[in-house]
């Protein structure tokens, strides 16, 4: 949520800012509301010094003994007028949070600007697509050949958009997870978390799934409880409410969890194959920053997004999103994509977002610097990002390393996790 205080101060900054992201309309309906509280708001204060005055009026008439109706009425109708106003300023309040509750984050200023992906911009790309003396086939075709992947029991068991993995697919899903977190815990200093998978809506609209996205995310009906959409809600939300130490930040914070998501706005895209799934795997970077570091933070964080991504030799370019395109709550975000020869493009395999304080604000997540002498708490920086979509980075795998017997070689750095070169027909790891 953005500082209702900011925008009313900087208010046709904030409209040139996110003009890629909302239409100008509801920060119309903000300052018009906030006019009119504020308006409420003076006129309660004049009320209450009138009916001071009519008080001490009263007190003086009963004192010298004269006749103290007329002030006493007066002061009460004036006490009416005062209630009337102190309900529209908390219908005014509510009508308020219901607005800042659907404006977007402020984009960063190194966001470049557009309205959708076609004003990303390229950063940087790393490694070459595989060049095959063969056509290779998707991961869709080569998984079921293979024998390591199930659609059809899948929509048996669950409907569309749920895939089985078997053998050697299941096992790949499951050392990719161990692969990723070793590597964060122990090279890249994040602490591993083991949070729930399902959440409850304060945790929501602590990172801004909740109230505008509700219908991305599946409820447990008769319950407050969500399952969560990416582990990025219940890491960050261990902190809501809370004061930090600025001596403890940066913390860096690793989890794997199951993501649900129902995929409502993306009706015909990637419909095919494990690529956009109702229930997928992630591995998720959380970082609590102090404002002044977080986009070092976030370059970091990126860089260890990378770094999976190097280590198993998978080619990927690195977007700058721009306004349009950066997601609801973040001011500034990468996006990491995975070359998959199947399709013959570049997939999304992580977004990393430096999110600054506009999740702290909702979350209520803070920090102190008492080393400083600043006893006043401030609001943290949250940041985080995919590290990585484990789904993703299995059909990259399976895609970029087929051979032209049918089989597929396994990535080096996975070697000593699978005990194997090669996934062969029928589900063998060889």
């Amino acid at each position: 949520m953005l500082d209702p205080g900011w925008l009313r101060r900087n208010f046709e900054e904030a409209k040139l800012r996110l003009k890629y992201r909302i239409e100008p309309k509801i920060l119309d309906e903000f300052l018009d509301t906030d006019n009119n509280r504020r308006s409420a708001v003076t006129e309660i204060e004049a009320l209450k010094s009138q009916r001071n005055r009519l008080s001490a009026e009263v007190a003086r008439a009963k004192r010298t003994g004269q006749n103290a109706t007329a002030a006493m009425e007066r002061s009460k109708a004036v006490g009416a007028q005062i209630k009337q106003r102190e309900d529209a300023v908390k219908s005014l309040d509510a009508e308020l949070s219901g607005i800042l509750n659907v404006i977007p984050n402020i984009p960063h200023e190194s966001t470049p600007p557009g309205k959708d992906e076609s004003g990303n911009v390229e950063i940087s790309k790393w490694g070459a697509p595989p060049d095959f003396t063969f056509k290779p086939k998707p991961h869709w075709d080569l998984g079921v050949e293979l024998g390591i992947l199930d659609f059809e029991r899948a929509a048996k068991i669950a409907g569309a958009r749920f895939a089985v993995y078997r053998g050697a697919g299941a096992k790949l899903e499951r050392k990719l997870i161990d692969f990723m977190l070793d590597v964060h815990t122990q090279e890249h200093g994040y602490s591993e978390i083991l949070p729930p998978f399902i959440v409850n809506s304060n945790s929501l609209y602590g990172t801004g799934q909740l109230p505008k996205f509700s219908g991305d995310l599946f409820k447990l009906e008769g319950t407050d409880y969500w399952l969560t959409p990416t582990a990025e809600v219940p890491v960050t939300n261990l902190f809501a409410g809370e004061t930090l130490s600025a001596g403890e930040l940066p913390i860096k914070l690793t989890a794997f969890t199951p993501s649900f998501r129902s995929e409502a706005g993306s009706y015909g895209r990637d419909v095919r194959g494990i690529i956009r799934q109702h229930q997928f795997q992630k591995v998720e970077l959380v970082k609590f920053a102090l404002p002044e570091q977080s986009y070092d933070e976030l370059e970091s964080l990126t860089a260890d997004a990378e770094d999976i991504l190097r280590r198993l030799q998978l080619p990927y370019r690195k977007v700058a999103l721009s306004a349009g395109d950066t997601s609801f709550s973040s001011a500034k975000t990468y996006d990491l994509e995975v070359w998959l020869p199947g399709l013959g493009q570049y997939k999304e395999i992580s977004s990393c977002s430096n999110f600054e304080a506009f999740q702290a604000r909702r979350a209520g997540i803070r920090f102190r610097d008492r080393a400083a002498g600043k006893s006043k708490a401030q609001l943290a920086h949250t940041l985080n990002g995919s590290g990585l979509a484990v789904g993703r980075t299995w059909l990259a795998i399976v895609e970029n390393y087929q051979q032209a017997d049918g089989s597929v070689r396994v990535p080096e750095a996975l070697q000593p996790y699978l005990d194997a070169e090669r996934i062969a027909a029928g589900g063998r790891l060889v």
